[in-house]
């Protein structure tokens, strides 16, 4: 899997960008604040339909085109996979609501037809490497959870189904709690929701569950490497509602032996113990105003033997215990795929040590298409700078480097 070519309008520093790329590793050079972070935050949001580093999209309009009026962006990616070619097109659009309050709308094309947002999952898949993301080691949950349901949708549709489904019956599940706790009412009216809750966070938490336990698999053999032996790494899940334990149902399995829900328990089975804790904990909800079970509250730890790395684990562990969850998101997509992701490194070559930043290089080479950011070039061998694409990046404008 490679872009092929790369359309940018009013994004971040990107007024206007028409950019082809290679299928082999590009190297985008530049000093700081000059596009090449955004570069790749934009193939990212195509892959993803959201962006790693702001919650807020308005955020990513470029400033010049929000001042004259132009408040939209437009992102287009020509996609080549197994030597087909596709067409994704992500726009985002200040349109009024019924009230007149300026709202960003989005809208998902795939070869130029309106397609929802669970469609992307396939199109486009990355494994994106940021200098911040030792904070998935140190940072909080939400960020682990995010990042759990950010490769998840690149793949899988029905989890991405799942995930709006989820996060909009919460949504309203919690404005009615709210509504019950100030007004009053009939706590019945939560049943609807609560099977809706119930259901999508069942597959919300298998998915998971079979995620982390396949990217622990991956990540303990990389982290033996790269600790050369000294070390090995386990991602653990701990999730709000523990779908091998649920309530009222014996079992002897534990999660940590097996990626599925335990042996004689099926879907139905965990739907309706979910369903059963909602309502044993609805008195506590109504009076809290919020939900209080779910995968919205799940976690997962990096652990060493018995250490919790986020909590005890040195910076050079948790940078290293970051690589090792890239590395094993890049074989396990390509696994779960047949495809290599698209590889987004920003500028991460300067937090790791040689041996870790040749290891990394290495992945490069096992790849279709790389797209690395540096500002400084010395950081890569003079080999790897003459088998890549160099480019130069200013101000939003990018320009072959001149060696």
């Amino acid at each position: 899997m490679h872009i092929r070519s790369l359309s940018l309008e009013n994004f971040r520093n990107y007024v206007r960008l028409e950019q082809e790329l290679p299928d082999r590793a590009v190297l985008l050079c530049g000093s700081n604040a000059q596009g090449k972070t955004s570069l790749l935050e934009a193939v990212y949001y195509l892959a993803t339909s959201g962006s790693p580093l702001s919650a807020n999209d308005r955020q990513l309009i470029n400033w010049t085109a929000k001042k004259e009026g132009m408040a939209h962006i437009r992102l287009r990616a020509e996609v080549v996979q197994r030597e087909q070619v596709r067409e994704i097109s992500i726009v985002l659009l200040l349109e009024p609501d019924t009230q007149g309050r300026q709202r960003l709308k989005r809208r998902v094309l795939i070869d130029q037809a309106p397609r929802k947002r669970r469609d992307l999952a396939g199109e486009l898949n990355v494994v994106l490497f940021l200098p911040q993301d030792v904070e998935l080691v140190t940072g909080s949950p939400a960020g682990r959870r995010r990042y759990l349901d950010d490769t998840l949708s690149q793949i899988d549709a029905r989890y991405s189904a799942a995930q709006g489904t989820y996060t909009n019956a919460l949504r309203q599940r919690n404005a009615l709690l709210r509504h019950l706790a100030e007004q009053g009412g009939d706590p019945g009216q939560l049943e609807p929701l609560d099977g809706q809750l119930a259901r999508s966070g069942v597959a919300i938490s298998l998915a998971r569950r079979r995620l982390i336990n396949a990217l622990s698999q991956h990540a303990h053999r990389t982290h033996g490497e790269l600790s050369g032996g000294k070390e090995w790494l386990q991602m653990v899940y701990q999730p709000n509602f523990d779908l091998t334990r649920p309530p009222g149902i014996v079992c002897q399995t534990s999660f940590q032996e097996s990626p599925g829900p335990p042996q004689g328990i099926s879907d139905q089975d965990l739907v309706a113990a979910f369903r059963q804790q909602l309502r044993e904990r609805r008195r506590e909800e109504v009076e809290r105003g919020m939900t209080l079970s779910g995968p919205h509250r799940d976690e997962m730890r990096f652990m060493i033997e018995k250490m919790d790395l986020g909590v005890y684990g040195s910076r050079g562990q948790q940078r290293t215990a970051v690589l090792a969850l890239k590395i094993a998101q890049l074989a396990w997509m390509k696994q779960e795929t047949g495809t290599s992701p698209v590889l987004l490194l920003d500028e991460v070559l300067a937090e790791l040590d040689q041996h870790r930043r040749e290891f990394l290089l290495a992945q490069v080479d096992q790849v279709e298409q790389a797209l690395l950011t540096a500002t400084d070039l010395e950081m890569f061998s003079p080999s790897f700078r003459q088998r890549a694409t160099l480019l130069w990046v200013e101000k939003g404008l990018i320009q072959p480097y001149e060696r």
